[in-house]
């Protein structure tokens, strides 16, 4: 699993002072920055390979300014070119949003999904989530 610790900014609050429901896609995003640095080291753009083509959001509690959010990243499945993540967030250790995303390993310039390369594979199969990891509701 990946832990990425955030800090809530001010322009992220809605008018009753709790984090803004745009804002979590975000963070989940944010979340994932080692996975993107797998795919594509030098971050360039015009190499990237992490296209999102599906997310799943679900909000389970409510997320204040003040205190410190931290997101939890598992791999959940690896296909041939795709992967599935299970994210959830938490606050002051309050599960507080669930979250699927799927990517594809994609070809930009040649418009095509590519096979995960082994070793990005072997990282990836370092982070799978196993039973008891996580909510098992969702």
């Amino acid at each position: 699993m990946y832990k990425t610790t955030l800090t809530p900014r001010v322009s992220e609050t809605d008018a009753v002072g709790h984090i803004n429901n745009t804002t979590l896609p975000v963070w989940f995003e944010a979340g994932r920055n080692p996975l993107f640095e797998l795919f594509t080291p030098d971050h360039d753009f015009a190499k990237w390979k992490m296209v999102i083509v599906k997310t799943t959001l679900e909000f389970t509690g409510q997320v204040y300014f003040g205190k410190d959010a931290e997101v939890h990243t598992w791999v959940e499945r690896i296909g041939n070119s795709s992967l599935e993540l299970y994210e959830e967030l938490y606050q002051e250790g309050r599960l507080c949003a669930k979250n699927r995303a799927v990517y594809v390993n994609f070809n930009l310039a040649q418009q095509k999904s590519e096979p995960i390369p082994d070793e990005i594979r072997a990282e990836l199969n370092r982070h799978l989530r196993v039973a008891g990891d996580g909510d098992e509701r969702f």
